[in-house]
């Protein structure tokens, strides 16, 4: 039986024969991806290393495919109404826990520690993936574990990226809960299990906006032993076509080996991951816009 070629490794697809002239073409297309706007042959041509003269025969062939077309009056090209289809038709098929899971083994042999992929479940951010650290001291993740909004690196990074409102509004709804709990002395209160921090009151609506337009500003959100002391973690952000957040890219360790500094390295490798998938699913290339009413 001859082997279907959709079920070739990557690896292998990677060294099969080609058609270099595609390929080459190719890059004319990348440009107009990349730019996202119309543009002149001779810009493209730069972008893909090529003379416009040499260019311009892969642009015909381009335009009579659909891929693109030529503005009239500015004579820019732009990405054809074939593109365009190919385009919807790719995000139709396109599941981010499909597309990220593959991610999370080579992502946990890098940095060293236990990864996670989190979605946003009607009880919060919710682990639906987890790939082990290679090190004999790490720190576990269960499937199905539901995270607390307030006090963990993937509820923040969720709740900097949700609209403002139903935000304030998870906020409220977590705080009566917590008041609803049965009162037994303020020692008992502040008591916690060996290994966990004490019970902190939530914050205030203003104080967690600071917090959030912190996470914002770095693409990031970290913590350090708010639900178990000695444990860290951090989580970047994944992104649609459309700017929204529709994953956690979510990594957990001991806080003596993790380096949850916003610049580190390891930080740099979860949002890079984050950044592989949300590039697969459409998200903008410039990343999601930050128009959001956080003020009321």
């Amino acid at each position: 039986m001859t082997k279907d070629s959709s079920d070739t490794p990557e690896t292998d697809r990677a060294a099969q024969r080609g058609i270099q002239s595609i390929e080459v073409g190719g890059q004319l297309l990348r440009a107009l991806v990349h730019h996202g706007r119309p543009m002149a042959l001779k810009d493209l041509a730069r972008e893909a290393d090529m003379t416009p003269a040499k260019a311009h025969p892969y642009m015909v062939s381009f335009g009579r495919l659909g891929l693109i077309e030529q503005d009239r009056a500015s004579g820019h090209y732009l990405l054809g109404p074939l593109a365009l289809q190919l385009g919807l038709i790719s995000l139709q098929q396109a599941d981010p826990v499909h597309i990220a899971t593959p991610l999370l083994s080579p992502l946990a042999q890098q940095i060293g520690h236990t990864v996670a992929l989190a979605v946003w479940g009607a009880r919060g951010a919710t682990i639906v993936r987890t790939a082990e650290s290679p090190s004999p001291v790490h720190v576990n993740m269960r499937h199905g574990t539901v995270f607390s909004l307030t006090n963990t690196a993937s509820g923040r990074i969720f709740a900097a990226y949700l609209d403002a409102d139903a935000v304030r509004q998870l906020l409220e709804e977590e705080r009566q809960r917590q008041r609803q709990k049965p009162r037994k002395g303020a020692a008992a209160e502040s008591a916690a299990p060996a290994g966990m921090p004490p019970v902190q009151p939530l914050p205030s609506w203003s104080d967690f906006e600071r917090q959030l337009k912190e996470v914002r500003e770095h693409g990031i959100s970290r913590s350090d032993g708010e639900v178990i002391v000695g444990v860290s973690a951090m989580a970047a952000p994944v992104f649609d076509h459309t700017g929204a957040i529709v994953l956690a890219v979510t990594a957990i360790g001991p806080a003596g080996i993790f380096n949850t500094a916003w610049d580190g390295e390891l930080s740099r490798a979860l949002k890079a991951c984050a950044g592989t998938v949300s590039q697969r699913l459409g998200a903008p290339v410039a990343g999601p816009s930050d128009i959001r009413k956080t003020e009321r």
